[in-house]
């Protein structure tokens, strides 16, 4: 696996937010492309694309850091742990490496779950969109969603992805690592189904205690046989159960 990330022109890097391994993978596999001599531009989901602007400056500021580039591109520290970032924008800035802002603003996700047709999405296969609204539905702990509200948010997942896939495709003379959930980078149903050709997908997995072999995770929900190239196991991070408190709705889908 080393050897094909390290010569691969785009690479897209699945995680568990909240895990802190994910990110120190994250970082070494960075590293080991810029180790080649590529200088390969760090496409992130943590940043929305419309501050794409105030990043650029910001990178190639005299003094600027990996924080004030994070708040030029108004990371949000209340839903990213910024210290699994710091060090993947302290690299990229370290090498000069372009860093692009992937995602939809939460602005344009609202309206998309308002009005799923304004997103104009590509047409895919009716499971893709059966397996997004199943992930969705898991994650509100049994809470009943609506089914245009459920419809609505399916189509801003969707919409999240092909920005992601657009940035990838801005890049694709230089090559470029794409930061996302391990959801987004899916090649069965995430950003790269929108991309033109295939790319290098590696999804970081937290290892379940009911799943003994690798082969149990591809059970049509999780994962497929199709979603990634490669899978990397981990131990899963500690964190509160989330459906320990009654949840509310939220009006975007999950990040």
């Amino acid at each position: 696996m080393h050897r094909a990330v390290r010569f691969a022109k785009v690479v897209l890097l699945g995680e568990t937010h909240d895990n802190p391994q994910h990110h120190r993978q994250q970082r070494d596999l960075l590293a080991q492309i810029v180790a080649t001599g590529r200088r390969p531009a760090v496409v992130m989901e943590q940043f929305d694309r419309e501050f794409q602007a105030q990043l650029d400056a910001e990178r190639v500021r005299a003094g600027r850091t990996a924080d004030t580039v994070l708040d030029a591109g108004h990371f949000d520290r209340r839903s990213w742990e910024v210290e699994g970032y710091r060090p993947l924008v302290e690299l990229a800035l370290e090498f000069d490496l372009p860093i692009v802002a992937a995602n939809l603003s939460r602005g344009d996700a609202r309206l998309i779950v308002r009005d799923p047709a304004r997103a104009a999405l590509p047409a895919v296969d009716a499971r893709v969109e059966h397996s997004l609204a199943a992930d969705i539905e898991g994650s509100h702990c049994g809470e009943k969603i609506a089914p245009a509200v459920l419809a609505g948010m399916v189509a801003a997942q969707r919409a999240r992805d092909v920005a992601m896939a657009q940035a990838l495709v801005t890049q694709a003379d230089r090559g470029a690592v794409l930061i996302a959930g391990i959801g987004h980078v899916r090649a069965d149903r995430g950003a790269p189904l929108y991309l033109p050709r295939r790319q290098l997908v590696i999804g970081f997995v937290e290892v379940d205690s009911e799943r003994r072999r690798p082969q149990d995770y591809f059970d049509g929900t999780f994962a497929t046989a199709e979603s990634f190239d490669y899978i990397w196991f981990t131990p899963r991070a500690p964190r509160a159960d989330p459906c320990a408190a009654a949840p509310k709705l939220p009006s975007v889908p999950p990040r």
